[in-house]
């Protein structure tokens, strides 16, 4: 995204490694905070990206430090547009991964359900991939101003 398409935008790039994980929960919150998001709304936000960068490493990247992480925001108006992605091993089957509770990692006691929050937490949600080539997961949340709440 160009600054000419975005009111406010960052992006940042980690190593796959699980502990960066609050890292990027942090990272998009502290963005995100100008909005004055409720409480719901920022648990949302930090649990979507939680599930997206873990699927990056323990999917795409098969705990393999040497991944890359990338994570792009914007907010336009009240609404933010997130986009995780990784350049890793892709998806297969897309329709198969995201079905509720299928897991391509079943001795790791995954839940299988990463995707299935995903959508039901965000407005919009989309994921693509490529095998060989990695995933991206775009998403999109309007916030509801706390003010609009109180008047």
């Amino acid at each position: 995204m160009t600054k000419s398409e975005a009111g406010n935008f960052m992006s940042v790039q980690f190593a796959a490694l699980s502990e960066n994980e609050s890292f990027a929960r942090v990272v998009v919150a502290a963005f995100v905070s100008r909005l004055d998001p409720t409480m719901e709304e920022l648990n949302d936000l930090k649990t979507v990206v939680s599930e997206a960068v873990t699927n990056c490493i323990i999917h795409g990247y098969d705990s393999d430090p040497e991944g890359i992480v990338s994570i792009s925001a914007s907010i336009e108006h009240e609404t933010v547009h997130l986009t995780i992605e990784d350049k890793g091993r892709g998806i297969e089957d897309l329709e198969l991964a995201q079905q509720p509770l299928y897991t391509s990692k079943p001795e790791l006691e995954r839940s299988g359900m990463g995707f299935t929050i995903m959508e039901n937490f965000m407005d919009e949600f989309e994921v693509t991939s490529e095998p060989g080539r990695g995933t991206s997961i775009s998403m999109k949340k309007t916030i509801v101003s706390k003010k609009a709440l109180y008047n």
